[in-house]
């Protein structure tokens, strides 16, 4: 599975960002596909995570009620819908896939087999 993820860039506090994270190379019908970020200095951070089959979804406690993941079957991709950003939110930010992840460990950064490269979105106050 190759994983391309789009849609950083530099916004105000309080602006929403969409970022798009398109998967070729596999069907994901058996995935769970994942947002991770990482800032500087810190650890890679959990974001969201989505069943693709079943549309479950999950969320980190710092996003949640601000950020949204959604996936379009047809056009093999997964979105991250950010809304009121706060520059805390400033980071690199990863899709991730796996075949095979547990509903106790999608948060974890090491049952995701796939990632792709980061894209940027910075929050200024």
């Amino acid at each position: 599975v190759q994983l391309q993820a789009s849609g950083g860039g530099l916004v105000q506090s309080g602006a929403s960002l969409r970022l798009s994270c398109a998967a070729s190379g596999r069907t994901l019908s058996m995935y769970t596909m994942a947002w991770f970020r990482q800032a500087p200095g810190t650890e890679r951070e959990f974001v969201a995570a989505i069943r693709w089959s079943s549309g479950s979804t999950y969320y980190g406690d710092s996003v949640k009620g601000r950020f949204t993941i959604s996936r379009d079957n047809a056009k093999n991709t997964v979105y991250l819908q950010m809304n009121s950003l706060e520059p805390e939110d400033t980071a690199v930010y990863y899709c991730a896939a796996s075949v095979s992840v547990g509903s106790w460990e999608v948060r974890g950064a090491d049952p995701y087999t796939y990632w792709g490269r980061g894209t940027q979105v910075t929050v200024s106050s």
